[in-house]
């Protein structure tokens, strides 16, 4: 899908939105860190059957505007509701992996009678918060480290033995490539920062929508999936989904298996969702 045009909002920063009219209601679908519009590809046709999808670049990723300011969750947040405002959107579904995944359920929080089903996969904060760590991340923020950073991060991302893998690091490096500025390389630091020094572990008691919740069996990367088990325990109307054999990346690895697990839970009727703790 080509490139679509920029949108601007009250926050005065500028995203790259992209939406489906087919079928209602909307669903909202938040890429992961440093992600872009195309993460969504395999999953959108799939989820357009029957709702309105909406995806988004946020500020300092994909191919939306790149300020050199300050990046936090918040920010990413108020986007978030500002391009549903913008499209006159007033109540959605929330989907999303990795940081899409984080931003689902701190929406999902901060909003309950605006989202109405959550659907996270690999979320981050999905650990103990770490003040310490978050301090040096931003200490170190700069071009000399993003790279040796990035080619360390990566190794977690795809399983090894998924033929896509060599491919789709190829694609996303030479993504990097093409927007990296200073802009980029802040929202790179300071994104992974203000993830690093939260947890999911304290809101997600009072998270009262129902949430399907995704993790590939093969993604330990920053204890994920004790991280993920806690919070499908924590949140109390959950469902857990394991994709075996899937690391983290599940809209690349297994987007056909993500894409119709997320729409049977959508399309669920309502007394038949998840009410009781996982």
């Amino acid at each position: 899908m080509h490139r679509s045009s920029r949108c601007a909002f009250a926050t005065s920063t500028l995203a790259r939105p992209r939406h489906r009219r087919n079928g209602a209601p909307a669903l909202l679908l938040i890429p992961g860190h440093t992600s872009r519009i195309e993460e969504d590809d395999g999953l959108v046709p799939i989820l357009a059957r029957r709702h309105r999808v909406v995806a988004l670049d946020y500020p300092g990723s994909g191919y939306a505007e790149k300020p050199d300011r300050e990046y936090a969750l918040a920010l990413y947040e108020d986007v978030s509701t500002g391009l549903l405002d913008a499209l006159g959107i007033e109540r959605a579904h929330l989907a999303g992996g990795s940081l899409g995944g984080n931003l689902v359920l701190r929406l999902g929080h901060r909003y309950p009678q605006r989202f109405e089903r959550l659907a996270p996969w690999a979320p981050g904060s999905a650990w103990n918060a770490n003040a310490r760590l978050g301090r040096v991340v931003r200490a170190i923020r700069g071009y000399p480290l993003f790279w040796p950073i990035v080619f360390l991060q990566s190794r977690f991302w795809y399983g090894p033995a998924w033929p896509g893998r060599d491919a789709a690091l190829a694609d996303t490096f030479a993504y990097y490539r093409e927007v990296m500025g200073p802009g980029f390389v802040r929202m790179y630091f300071e994104m992974a920062a203000d993830q690093v020094e939260r947890t999911l572990f304290e809101i997600a008691p009072q998270i009262r929508q129902p949430v399907w919740l995704g993790w590939g069996d093969q993604d330990h990367g920053a204890n994920m999936g004790a991280g993920v088990a806690k919070l499908a325990k924590l949140l109390p109307r959950c469902e857990l989904r394991v994709f075996p054999g899937a690391r983290h990346s599940l809209a690349a690895e297994v987007p056909e298996a993500l894409a119709s697990a997320i729409g049977e839970f959508l399309d669920r009727p309502a007394d038949q969702l998840p009410r009781d703790l996982c």
